[in-house]
C-alpha cells in the first residue's frame, strides 16, 4: 500500500520559448500551479508521509526564484540584453527553451536532491524539521493556464 500527499504553490512567472514559431518567443507570463507528489510505503511517527510544512521549508525558496522573474533559453539572441535588465530576476536554462515541461523536470530534479540531502529545515520560530529519506518524489505537475499543465515523473 502506498501513501500520497500533495503540496501545490503558485508563483506568477514568465518565460520566452526561442524555438517556439509564433506568440510565444515572446516575452509573456502565467499565473502557475506547482503541485509535488511524494509519497511512502508507510507512515511517520507523527502518522504523515510528511508534514506538508517541511515540503514548504524544503522548496519554497527554490521556487521563490521563478516568481516575477522571466526565463529563457542561454541561445535567445536577447539573453545577454534581458540580462542587463532584469539582473536576479533573469532565470537562464543552458541551451534550452524553459518550456513547462522543463520547468517541472527542473523542480523534480531539486525536490528529489533534497530528499537524498539529509538536510535539516527550521522554520520562523526554529523548529526542526527533516525529508525522509525513504521519500519519493512521484511527480511535479506545472500548470501554464487553467487548462494546460506538464508534468515529469521520474
Amino acid at each position: 500500500m502506498t501513501y500520497r500527499v500533495c503540496k501545490s504553490f503558485e508563483v506568477e512567472s514568465g518565460h520566452m520559448l526561442s524555438k517556439h514559431p509564433d506568440r510565444c518567443r515572446f516575452p509573456h507570463g502565467h499565473s502557475r500551479r506547482i503541485e509535488i507528489v511524494v509519497s511512502a510505503a508507510t507512515l511517520d511517527r507523527n502518522d504523515m508521509v510528511c508534514d506538508f510544512k517541511v515540503l514548504k521549508l524544503a522548496i519554497g525558496e527554490f521556487l521563490d526564484q521563478f516568481d516575477h522573474a522571466m526565463a529563457i533559453n542561454s541561445a535567445d539572441p536577447m539573453a545577454e540584453a534581458l540580462g542587463k535588465v532584469a539582473g536576479s530576476r533573469l532565470i537562464v536554462f543552458e541551451g534550452v527553451d524553459p518550456t513547462t515541461e522543463v520547468l517541472a523536470r527542473h523542480i523534480y530534479d531539486y525536490l528529489k536532491a533534497e530528499v537524498g540531502s539529509g538536510r535539516t529545515y527550521r522554520d520562523h520560530r526554529g523548529t526542526s524539521y527533516a525529508l525522509r529519506s525513504d521519500l519519493v518524489v512521484e511527480r511535479v505537475r506545472v500548470w501554464e493556464t487553467s487548462s494546460s499543465w506538464a508534468e515529469y515523473a521520474g
